[in-house]
């Protein structure tokens, strides 16, 4: 079939938008239609090559649907079935999914690496050329063929664009809280970025009840919006780690429990480190360049019992974990659609992509059925 889509052309070229080949789904596989896609952080390391991405290839990897046709073997979802899309299709069976951390499954990560999907291949071509897949997902088009495993169920009211948006940036920021961090009622948390990650961290952390919550940022605005959705107190980045860090630790009355760093920068993550008080941790959820080193004081670390979590999609189950977030979005407990600051078309992509650079939106979701 044909679908409209938005191909990167190469590390640091343009998004060309023009008409793709797309294969049908193969056994395991599912063709979904989808109606919504989020515009991540992630996308852009794969531009400008902070993830070495191969190209072309449609990026996008937060985007929800409905069902539209099954490969053979296929069980688990039927068409019609309306879906949130994962971008970790966990085996299930190698050591890591046999240690429950199916986020580290050491089949998926190195076939998503190759461009292609479970099998290494692509079912993306433009005029005889073959196009690469990103994450499994491709988001960023009218339709993708993608893995079984990679397409988890939701409830019909549940919009699409709050389902596509916990195809990441939610899970990844609440399941950091909930999941990696383990937060309890009480606990101080401080949350370093407040973008749309950050900022489902701060959603989460004031759900299960932390005492203080710190958001940090150099955005005044999305320091606005983290206050309106839960956080206690606001620090304007001050120009370096330590300063913003004894910002912190002022505004949280001696140091955090948790800091989340959430913008994969190495001054943030020391900033998240030294936010936090004794037994302290700090949770790495962004995502830095292949090369970045993060130095630390060391003496801190067995003096304080200071520590550091890497997380990596919060953690999360995405069978287990979409469903819960999504019952208390529909309970009223997580507001998740006030993450949603800006909806436009596919056409407008490149927009989407500056008001993220730029710090003006919280979330920009493309809507991709727009007649619909």
């Amino acid at each position: 079939m044909k679908i409209r889509a938005a191909v990167l052309e190469r590390t640091g070229g343009p998004l060309t938008i023009g008409e793709l080949e797309l294969e049908p789904p193969g056994p395991g596989e599912v063709l979904v239609r989808l109606h919504a896609s989020g515009v991540c952080h992630s996308d852009q390391n794969a531009i400008d090559g902070t993830a070495p991405t191969r190209c072309p290839a449609v990026l996008g990897h937060e985007g929800a649907g409905v069902v539209e046709a099954i490969g053979a073997s296929v069980a688990r979802v039927a068409v019609g079935d309306h879906v949130a899309l994962s971008w970790a299709p966990s085996c299930g069976t190698c050591a890591e999914c046999l240690r429950e951390l199916p986020q580290l499954c050491s089949t998926a990560w190195p076939a998503m690496g190759e461009g292609g999907l479970l099998d290494g291949t692509s079912r993306l071509s433009r005029d005889g050329e073959t196009i690469y897949h990103y994450s499994f997902i491709s988001s960023f088009a009218e339709a993708t063929v993608l893995p079984e495993r990679s397409c988890v169920p939701i409830p019909r009211d549940v919009p699409f664009d709050v389902a596509g948006l916990v195809g990441c940036a939610i899970t990844t920021g609440v399941g950091s809280v909930w999941r990696t961090a383990g937060v309890r009622p009480g606990d101080r948390v401080a949350v370093v970025g407040c973008g749309g990650v950050g900022l489902s961290a701060v959603l989460a952390a004031a759900a299960v009840g932390a005492g203080e919550l710190v958001a940090v940022d150099v955005s005044e605005g999305r320091l606005a919006a983290a206050r309106e959705l839960g956080a206690t107190a606001c620090v304007t980045w001050a120009g370096s780690a330590e300063e913003t860090a004894a910002a912190v630790v002022e505004a949280s009355g001696g140091g955090v429990d948790y800091a989340i760093e959430a913008t994969g920068r190495t001054d943030a993550m020391l900033c998240a480190f030294l936010s936090t008080r004794a037994r302290g941790a700090a949770v790495l959820i962004g995502i830095p360049r292949e090369d970045a080193v993060l130095p630390l004081p060391a003496l801190s670390i067995p003096r304080m019992e200071r520590r550091v979590l890497g997380s990596i999609y919060g953690s999360s189950r995405p069978e287990r974990d979409f469903a819960l977030t999504l019952d208390l979005y529909r309970r009223g407990r997580l507001p998740l659609d006030k993450l949603v600051s800006h909806r436009l078309p596919l056409d407008e992509l490149e927009r989407g992509f500056e008001l993220m650079r730029s710090g003006e939106a919280l979330r920009v979701v493309l809507d991709l059925q727009p007649s619909e």
